[in-house]
């Protein structure tokens, strides 16, 4: 329970936060190997395998959590690392799969780039925090980014390939690129070769110098193999977890808290990335902040017009991380006080007093539905929230801050 005297969204409250969260993030590991799904009350979900993106993030957040202060989290992100090593690894033809039973065995043998981003994220993290056995792991997701994943026609990553690595998937999707963008930022700083700035910078003015800024500033999701958009993608299936129809405002506060970091890393940032992250979070903010209803809703059509109106807590912590970026960078006080709203929303709807994790998926009455999501399988959201606006914005620094960052 956060009992801090600060006020809500304040340093000294996120860290309360971030301690409260963390506690019920550690009962997600499995002695015998990786990190389980958790329920509402912090219990493993017995119906759910152990899955690579919970197992990465986790990794993720304990390697932060480490280099923020925290203690007993470089044990846990180690113990992530063995997982990711052992547990998710095809031995045979490398990577890692995608989803796996308690002994290590999976039916679904395809590499997708979403899992394999989040792998690349938690390994450079993890050398950050000197984890044993992160540099191996880090190699091996640096070189399958380059040899696999990494389109160099289109500038941007494919989305799937056979277990083999000889099939590639048609379908194209920006979410996964997304991630990429995040951890080749991070892998960028902590290996040293601006190949990644590169590379990030490159799916960036693809999918959001291009494509983004050509409808209106809400972000084709979902594309075929030659990058053209299929905006009716899922027209029946609109509340996917992964591959939602309709513009997804959340990760355009995503796209552009990471177009402030990625601004942040250049010595000479071009004027179209601050113009992009500004109107990419402009526009979600008007898609989807009403004046009378706490929280954002999951999607709209391509009109703005909200399709799948839950809330989810990962939507309200990427809108808080964006409007926290553009505060710092642009000092402006439209963000300042949407920071101050949301913060105050997440404290009284989505931050669960009895457990300190945060209630994923609540109806636009802001009681809790489980229409895409069940329990609370996933700290990397709002860890990030509760951490990385007291970090310096550019990746790097914030990877070698060290200390306690209350």
């Amino acid at each position: 329970m956060v009992t801090t005297d600060g006020s809500t969204g304040s340093p000294a409250w996120r860290h309360a936060a971030r301690t409260d969260l963390l506690a019920f993030a550690r009962r997600s590991e499995r002695p015998e190997g990786g990190f389980v799904w958790l329920d509402d009350a912090g219990e493993p979900d017995p119906d759910k395998n152990l899955e690579l993106w919970i197992n990465a993030r986790m990794t993720y957040v304990f390697a932060l959590a480490h280099l923020s202060g925290a203690s007993d989290t470089l044990r846990l992100a180690e113990h992530g690392v063995r997982s990711l090593q052992t547990l998710f690894h095809d031995d045979e033809h490398g990577g890692w799969y995608d989803e796996v039973d308690v002994d290590g065995h999976t039916d679904d043998t395809d590499k997708r780039c979403y899992g394999h981003a989040h792998v690349l994220l938690a390994a450079a993290t993890a050398v950050a925090a000197g984890a044993e056995g992160a540099q191996a792991l880090l190699d091996e997701a640096t070189d399958l980014h380059t040899h696999h994943f990494w389109e160099h026609e289109s500038g941007r990553c494919v989305e799937s390939l056979s277990r083999d690595w000889t099939q590639v998937d048609p379908y194209r999707g920006a979410n996964s690129n997304m991630h990429t963008v995040e951890a080749y930022l991070v892998a960028s700083d902590v290996t040293g070769d601006p190949v990644w700035h590169e590379r990030a910078l490159s799916i960036c003015e693809r999918i959001i110098g291009i494509h983004a800024r050509s409808h209106g500033w809400r972000i084709p999701e979902h594309y075929d193999h030659d990058w053209t958009p299929v905006p009716e993608y899922n027209v029946e299936s609109p509340a996917d977890p992964f591959r939602p129809y309709g513009a997804t405002p959340g990760h355009a506060f995503e796209w552009s808290r990471l177009l402030v970091q990625l601004a942040a890393s250049l010595d000479e940032p071009r004027p179209w990335i601050l113009e992009a992250a500004e109107a990419l979070f402009a526009q979600a903010v008007e898609d989807t902040a009403e004046d009378d209803t706490p929280g954002l809703a999951y999607t709209t059509d391509w009109h703005g017009e909200p399709v799948v109106r839950e809330r989810f807590h990962w939507v309200m912590a990427e809108a808080v991380l964006a409007a926290e970026a553009l505060n710092t960078y642009t000092d402006s006080a439209l963000y300042a006080g949407l920071a101050s709203r949301w913060w105050s929303e997440i404290a009284e709807h989505f931050v669960d007093d009895a457990t300190g994790s945060w209630h994923h998926e609540l109806g636009p009455s802001m009681a809790r539905s489980t229409r895409t999501w069940r329990g609370k399988p996933d700290a990397y959201h709002a860890f990030n929230a509760l951490t990385l606006p007291d970090l310096p914005l550019s990746p790097s620094a914030a990877l070698t801050i060290g200390g306690d960052i209350a």
